[in-house]
């Protein structure tokens, strides 16, 4: 075994390894953490913040919260449950897959969303602030808040249901209508609406 006096005196240099290589190696560290997950029965979170990540299995269950904020993942696994929280904020993902269910608050803050899955449910908030998003998809069922503050939404589906408050602050909605007539178009609305 080379000790660290014998390289410094012999200057046996060692190659380091290239960001590419440190890159690939942490990525299959990642992967390994997924697959650790899985085999340990999908308890509790699974935190990949601010990794490289781009994509996740197929079929995944995770027993809590799943972070995947400030990662590159660009989609989401079919028939992923999220039984707690999912954090997508600052990622660059565009859609959500069919099968969709969260538990708890999904957030999508900063992200370019487009659009939503029919007959998605989400059991907490919804965050869908500062995203292009620009209409909702029916049957929708959100258990806390809908956060749409800074959004282009010009519309809302009339068999929206929403257990908390709706924010609809800088918005092409906040500016045509009042909140009585918001009202009016989703009787579903259990909480306040801000404007």
């Amino acid at each position: 075994m080379i000790k660290l006096i014998d390289l410094l005196e012999n200057k046996i240099l060692v190659p380091r390894r290239s960001p590419e290589e440190r890159q690939k190696n942490y990525l299959i560290s990642l992967q390994k953490k997924i697959q650790q997950y899985i085999k340990d029965g999908g308890k509790g979170d699974l935190s990949l913040a601010d990794t490289p990540i781009t994509s996740l299995p197929d079929n995944l269950i995770v027993g809590g919260d799943l972070d995947l904020e400030n990662t590159k993942i660009t989609s989401l696994p079919d028939n992923l449950k999220v039984e707690r929280n999912l954090d997508l904020s600052n990622t660059p993902i565009t859609s959500l897959p069919n099968n969709f269910t969260v538990g708890k608050g999904l957030t999508l803050w900063n992200t370019p969303i487009t659009s939503l899955p029919n007959n998605l449910t989400v059991g907490g908030g919804l965050a869908l602030e500062n995203t292009p998003i620009t209409s909702l998809p029916n049957n929708l069922t959100v258990g806390g808040y809908l956060g749409l503050s800074g959004t282009k939404i010009t519309s809302l589906p009339n068999n929206l249901t929403l257990k908390g408050d709706l924010y609809l602050k800088d918005t092409p909605l906040s500016q045509k209508y009042s909140k009585e007539e918001i009202q009016k178009m989703v009787p579903g609305v259990e909480g306040d609406i801000i404007l």
